[in-house]
């Protein structure tokens, strides 16, 4: 029986015998190829970006499951959304098999822990989005986390790098990023991390913009809590609105930092206006500025 492609030796040959500087262009060669792997996935990637961002505008959560390299990928991709776009932390859930490391330790035997797997997702309920990850596809965790999501009416999301693994046929919405051989046999952490982790930034990106937190191209959802983040909202309400600097910094002020209502309030509404009028447009910026633009709101 044929091995799975990620378990597949290099095509490149034994990578420890090359020049160090031809083993290096082997590596990022395969990452370019990896990348390249992404693009038949687009339609999948789109859908589920979808079904991501409906499971936030339900109050529902986002559930990202896996283990290794793969829970990796998942742990950056989560820990940025509710800075990046606002998302609260509460309706965003983390499981790593064997739980997220504190040091350098992160046991491979924890992969196969199916059990724990089925703990992890015992409190997914209908509308939930979980994003399982799995190189092989075959993952023991991962597979049983799908199912045990998908028995309690979770949307399961599944990306994994074979074609026909076990998780992609247990989902709901399946990923296939079929990336070839790695340059290290077996080494997932390279090409097939790579694919996962642009699937993941494609995928929290649509779902940010699906949802309203980007306008103009910028994170107007973006919780400025850092010098350098203040200085980005600031930016942002400037860029948008055309104000000063100072006009920015008093409507972010007046909005507790809000940057998505500061937009609106340095666009001539008051703070409780702004309120207003994004829970009447679903967050969404365009849609309000829209309405002020057409005096189709009181600007009070």
């Amino acid at each position: 029986m044929p091995l799975p492609t990620t378990e597949q030796l290099p095509q490149t040959g034994a990578i420890d015998m090359l020049a160090p500087h031809v083993a290096a262009q082997a590596i990022l060669d395969g990452q370019m190829a990896a990348l390249e792997a992404v693009g038949p996935a687009l339609p999948a990637l789109a859908h589920a970006a979808e079904t991501m961002a409906a499971a936030i505008r339900a109050g529902n959560s986002l559930i990202y499951v896996a283990a290794g390299s793969s829970g990796l990928m998942a742990l950056a991709d989560g820990c940025e959304l509710p800075g990046t776009f606002g998302i609260p932390a509460a309706m965003i859930q983390i499981h790593m098999a064997g739980g997220v490391p504190t040091d350098a330790n992160m046991p491979g035997d924890t992969e196969d822990d199916t059990q724990a797997a089925e703990q992890a997702t015992r409190n997914v309920k209908p509308g939930d989005a979980v994003i399982v990850l799995s190189a092989s596809g075959s993952t023991p965790y991962a597979v049983a986390a799908a199912k045990s999501a998908k028995a309690r009416g979770g949307a399961v999301i599944a990306i994994a790098n074979n074609p026909a693994a076990p998780l992609l046929n247990l989902a709901a919405l399946p990923i296939c990023l079929q990336t070839p051989p790695e340059t290290i046999a077996g080494s997932t952490r390279l090409g097939a991390g790579t694919a996962q982790k642009a699937a993941l930034n494609m995928l929290s990106s649509m779902m940010g913009i699906r949802l309203g937190h980007v306008y103009q191209g910028q994170m107007v959802n973006v919780v400025a809590d850092n010098a350098k983040l203040v200085k980005r909202a600031v930016g942002i309400v400037t860029n948008i609105t055309g104000v000063s600097e100072g006009t920015a910094k008093t409507a972010l002020r007046d909005t507790a930092g809000n940057t998505k209502q500061a937009i609106l309030v340095a666009s001539g509404c008051s703070a409780q206006k702004a309120q207003d009028l994004l829970a009447a447009h679903d967050g969404q910026l365009g849609r309000c500025l829209q309405s002020i633009t057409s005096n189709k709101d009181a600007i009070v």
